[in-house]
């Protein structure tokens, strides 16, 4: 006999629709790749909420229904629209707090707080609407941690509430803003918990708390969250929950990232043609006005600037390493500091360095696609999806052994990696790599590895199925505090009282 799992997936942005940073790449592949592994067993009913964004086009969106949410004693009007995305049923949610902001994430951290707490909300109130009764809502980071809270509201409200929650960790040091004041105003209760004080009002913390299951986006980063350094002021709070702590490694859309079938870069390819693979380092190196040096490796990097990525770290160490023989494309914005440090390289060393300052999706794939060596030299990475795509287009990635860069590269097998963040330590990597790019069969080696490894999303959705069926096995026996334990209102160890590396600004990837 078949069984069916419903589940809610809320997200901020999801491919196709809205795409900010990574987040949007998970929740716009992760959903359709649980829909595709259901089976004669399972049939997984997997629904994507987002919502209804201005810079979404609403004019081939279905409306479905309008309903209402109470905010103190008046209510907010919820209007629900329903496209599709391959089969899969898409809800977007509108209404005054979406309209209000006019982005995806404002600098307001109100106007945000707001719209993201009436998205959660009438996100939850949905289902009734669709007569359709989710087993699970997957909800991810703070813009809709609070769809986890709000579940559990009702279900001590609701005794025979058996919605089990799950949140998935992209970014944790984006907690979110204080929303006390406006979780009152829509008459959801603050509970007791076990939280540091100044963690208490923030949606991150308080739906992790809520949660039936935290999943962290890579193994290596849910042990890190159990340390300072990574735990952002909860890692005393997340060894105190680890028994439902997991890690499971994003995937990646192996469909749309193919070299033998991408029509962006110059030169199809695959692992069995390396030597066709040349061209697109040729054309990289023309389309730049770099000089054309097939024996010089050249260095790809496709980053944000930010100090998270360690792009400080890869320019200081490339300045010491001006004697060595290397080239450098670096595509990417950010921090005005850091790209003006990156253009100043590229006016220190004019024959070598290319720095472009924007996004563009089709100057990165022919990165991807004609770079040797990948440049990771990320501070933190939960999971990182650069360095798969680089080795699935056969660039060599130089990694810090963090987060799933750890999970993903193998020093001398797939890649290189080093371990701690001195400009030191990532020079001798670079240096290893140079010192080994010359000897073409070894080199190839490397890229064939890489190229050959697994990153599709068939078995991170897998994993996730495992954790559904046994959240939903708990659940169907009782909803009561021996079911779920994990909620204590006091402290069982002490718990720091000042945030560590907390941001409260949107999160976007």
């Amino acid at each position: 006999m078949s069984q069916t799992i419903n589940v809610l997936f809320l997200a901020a942005e999801a491919e196709p629709f809205v795409k900010v940073g990574g987040l949007g790449d998970v929740a716009g592949t992760l959903p359709r790749a649980l829909r595709a592994i259901s089976n004669d067993e399972i049939k997984l009913d997997v629904r994507l909420v987002l919502p209804l964004h201005t810079v979404i086009k609403a004019e081939s969106l279905k409306p479905i229904g309008i309903y209402s949410i109470p905010r103190g004693k008046t209510e907010v009007q919820v209007e629900a629209f329903e496209g599709l995305l391959d089969s899969m049923p898409v809800y977007f949610i509108n209404g005054d707090p979406i309209r209000a902001s006019g982005s995806v994430y404002s600098s307001n951290n109100k106007l945000d707080a707001e719209k993201y707490i009436f998205f959660s909300l009438a996100a939850l109130e949905l289902p009734r609407q669709l007569n359709w009764i989710p087993n699970i809502i997957h909800a991810n980071d703070w813009h809709t941690a609070l769809a986890a809270y709000g579940n559990l509201v009702r279900r001590w409200e609701d005794k025979k509430n058996r919605i089990a929650s799950v949140i998935t960790i992209h970014n944790l040091p984006f907690l979110g803003p204080d929303v006390k004041e406006i979780l009152e105003e829509y008459g959801v209760p603050l509970a007791k918990t076990d939280l540091p004080d100044w963690a208490r009002v923030r949606p991150m913390p308080l739906g992790l708390w809520a949660s039936d299951a935290m999943v962290a986006v890579s193994p290596t980063y849910s042990q890190e969250i159990l340390h300072e350094e990574f735990g952002c002021g909860l890692e005393d709070f997340f060894r105190n929950r680890s028994d439902t702590l997991s890690g499971i490694l994003n995937g990646l859309d192996v469909a749309s990232f193919d070299p033998t079938t991408d029509s962006v870069i110059e030169k199809k390819f695959s692992a069995d043609d390396l030597a066709a693979r040349k061209r697109n380092k040729t054309a990289l190196q023309e389309k730049l006005s770099l000089p054309v040096l097939p024996d010089v490796p050249l260095l790809g990097m496709v980053t944000r600037m930010d100090e998270a990525k360690g792009i400080d770290i890869a320019l200081k160490g490339l300045k010491m390493l001006a004697k060595q023989s290397w080239q450098l494309v670096i595509l990417g914005a950010g921090r005005p500091k850091l790209e003006d440090a990156a253009k100043k390289l590229q006016e220190t060393l004019p024959d070598r360095v290319r720095v472009e300052t924007r996004y563009d999706a089709k100057l990165a794939r022919q990165i991807y696609a004609g770079s040797d060596i990948f440049l990771m030299p990320s501070r933190y990475e939960p999971c990182g999806i650069s360095q798969m795509i680089a080795m699935r287009y056969g660039s060599v990635p130089l990694v810090r052994a963090v987060g799933g860069l750890h999970d993903t590269v193998t020093d001398s097998e797939t890649g290189f990696v080093f371990v701690d963040k001195k400009i030191k330590s990532f020079n001798d990597a670079v240096r290893r790599a140079i010192e080994l790019y010359p000897y073409h069969s070894r080199w190839a080696n490397l890229q064939k590895a890489g190229m050959a490894q697994d990153f599709s999303w068939p078995g991170s959705a897998n994993k996730y199925l495992d954790l559904y069926k046994k959240l939903i096995e708990r659940s169907s026996v009782a909803i009561t505090s021996e079911i779920y334990p994990t909620r204590p209102v006091t402290p069982t160890r002490k718990i720091r009282e000042t945030p560590r590396k907390t941001v409260t600004g949107n999160g976007e990837g």
